[in-house]
């Protein structure tokens, strides 16, 4: 595979006992289970995923002659959802196509419910209290940021704090970095930035894993069951988003 837009038209061998084999060029590969182009692109994986995931919703709809929402909720988190979100921090979906490809999904599994076919999609998720996958992978985004800069992983990571001298916002609030390359800017060490920098200091400081996403999803409430990600709110915000009991256990 050739990357970048410039690039010698080499042709690569390999020689071993046997003799000597030409490689192939190829303009896709699977690595570690995400496919990418030879231009960083992630579309094919998006597409190659939802298939998957219909294909599943498909047998599972032609396996049971009644699904009440209990059977479809789980049914679906275990074995379709897993397709949409696995590796997710490295093939993001910011154009509304991608969106819409993955999110129709989850349209089509709700409508899997007799009582709730009827319903408009944001109803159906509150009935069956399935957040929209926009929200899910922001969510997923926010929680990884918190498990590198709350030392769970033990990696480097480029994130580079905040350095000028403000006292807005939280403190641990990171610097973007600067890109020309919309592939770059799509890497998930800049695109969480601003979302990230736009939390309040009480979700970020969270003393614990299961804190945080409570807090968090006490902060994007409103976000839960919509169609469209969280949207960056103002940093400067003093709603109280602690809770009893927010070291429970959550997805």
């Amino acid at each position: 595979m050739r990357l970048g837009g410039q690039h010698p038209e080499y042709t690569y061998e390999m020689t071993n006992s046997n003799g000597t084999t030409k490689l192939e060029f190829t303009e896709m590969e699977k690595d570690l289970g995400i496919h990418v182009d030879n231009k960083l692109r992630l579309r094919d994986h998006a597409e190659i995923a939802v298939a998957k995931a219909n294909k599943i919703l498909g047998l599972i709809r032609r396996s049971y002659e009644y699904l009440d929402a209990d059977s479809v909720k789980s049914l679906y988190t275990s074995l379709v959802r897993p397709h949409l979100e696995y590796g997710h921090t490295v093939w993001p979906l910011n154009y509304k196509t991608d969106l819409t490809l993955v999110e129709n999904v989850q349209h089509r599994a709700t409508k899997l419910v007799p009582a709730l076919k009827d319903l408009k999609y944001p109803d159906r998720l509150k009935q069956l209290d399935l957040p929209s996958m926009a929200y899910r992978r922001c969510r997923g985004d926010m929680i990884e940021v918190y498990k590198y800069l709350h030392g769970q992983y033990n990696v480097d990571v480029s994130f580079l704090p905040r350095t000028e001298n403000s006292n807005r916002g939280h403190s641990l609030k990171l610097q973007k970095q600067s890109s020309q390359l919309k592939v770059r800017h799509d890497f998930f060490s800049l695109r969480v930035v601003d979302l990230w920098n736009s939390l309040p200091e009480s979700v970020v400081s969270a003393p614990s894993l299961n804190s945080f996403k409570n807090r968090l999803d006490k902060f994007w409430r409103e976000y839960k069951f919509n169609e469209e990600a969280p949207q960056i709110k103002s940093h400067y915000s003093t709603e109280d988003v602690t809770s009893d009991n927010e070291d429970q256990s959550t997805g």
